[in-house]
């Protein structure tokens, strides 16, 4: 039996020093649990650009569709702001979503008790929040033809094509179906069927995939007025999934519940490959953070988690995730804490490296 296989792209700025904590992960895992991974490493975005002239190169690229999971580090930085838009790092990260159709994206947004008093909503709305967002990534507006600017007389106008086809509604409604049925058996769908077409659709499709799943309450809400509920009481939701550009929104709103983006991992899945697995890329919410590179002042429990999802969804290792996510739990309750994470209240001040060996000892500790 061959090992499970990852494609390490640490990427720019920060993302080769969080990845670094990572790789002791994946050691950790592999010395005390048994759990040996194929890990190969390549470039992407300003790093490849730097050492091929393009932001992904085809071999990576391929090396990607062959593993069992993808992950990302960070991409981009001021370096590179001058260049075309075609071979701009970002651009590298677009073709590996788009050639490998991940077309769900999961996002969570988790409040750990010792980082509750962070977010700017009060402690007793966000401790204890767990949610995922569900966000369709290949198609909608993003994508949708025509678009451009074009000049209309004597003006300019700007046009951008929002376009669902049913299957595509269909499918990334069943991943959101299957993730409720693991976790609290509850699914919001956010549209807005009021003003919108494509929501209309997108309602009526998600209702039709919900009657092949009764355990599954499902309810509908308006993008907007789900905006709002999510910053009035994040907490009545367990899933939520929605469109392209709405998703965009509505995760980086829930993103900023939890208090700092140094803590949010997320997940882009595609369809199942021959062994089973989906197609995967795991990778951190926050940026590259370039002013910060080098000095270990990164957070890196955002790309560990990230991790600890693809233990999850791409390895059926669920014991293992929770194994991983308890031991951040427990740091973050010790008081050990990265620049972005020391507030008011103080903390032990830890350094990248620092973080991750203390990560490190509280796996020791679970054994």
């Amino acid at each position: 039996m061959t090992n499970p296989s990852l494609l390490i792209l640490p990427g720019d700025g920060i993302g080769p020093e969080v990845m670094a904590e990572v790789r002791k992960i994946i050691d950790w895992f592999g010395a005390k649990r048994g759990l040996a991974f194929d890990v190969s490493e390549d470039l992407v975005g300003g790093a490849a650009y730097d050492a091929h002239g393009t932001p992904l190169h085809d071999d990576t690229m391929a090396r990607a569709q062959e593993v069992d999971a993808v992950l990302l580090g960070a991409v981009g930085g001021p370096k590179y702001d001058a260049l075309d838009f075609s071979v701009k790092p970002e651009r590298g990260l677009l073709r590996l979503r788009k050639e490998m159709d991940l077309f769900s994206n999961l996002r969570p947004a988790q409040c750990f008790d010792a980082l509750a008093d962070f977010s700017s909503l009060k402690k007793e709305v966000v401790a204890g929040l767990d949610i995922m967002i569900v966000r369709e990534l290949t198609s909608g507006v993003y994508f949708g033809e025509p678009r451009g600017i074009f000049r209309e007389g004597n003006e300019r106008v700007g046009i951008n094509t929002q376009r669902y086809t049913e299957s595509e509604i269909a499918r990334v409604a069943r991943s959101a179906f299957d993730l409720a049925m693991k976790r609290g058996k509850k699914l919001c769908s956010m549209e807005k069927a009021n003003v919108m077409e494509s929501g209309i659709l997108w309602r009526e499709v998600v209702t039709e995939v919900g009657r092949e799943y009764p355990e599954v309450e499902l309810s509908h809400m308006y993008a907007d007025a789900g905006a709002m509920q999510l910053t009035r009481w994040p907490k009545q939701f367990d899933v939520i999934v929605t469109d392209n550009l709405f998703g965009d929104l509505l995760s980086d709103l829930a993103a900023m519940l939890t208090g700092s983006l140094g803590m949010l991992p997320s997940a882009s899945l595609g369809a199942p490959m021959a062994n089973g697995r989906p197609k995967a890329l795991y990778e951190p919410v926050h940026g590259s953070a370039p002013d910060i590179a080098g000095h270990g002042k990164a957070n890196p429990i955002a790309c560990i988690l990230s991790f600890a999802m693809a233990l999850r969804y791409s390895f059926d290792l669920g014991e293992e995730a929770v194994r991983l996510e308890t031991a951040i739990e427990r740091v973050l309750a010790d008081g050990l804490r990265t620049a972005d994470l020391m507030g008011p209240e103080g903390g032990s001040p830890v350094s990248t490296s620092g973080m991750g060996d203390a990560i490190l000892a509280a796996l020791d500790d679970s054994l």
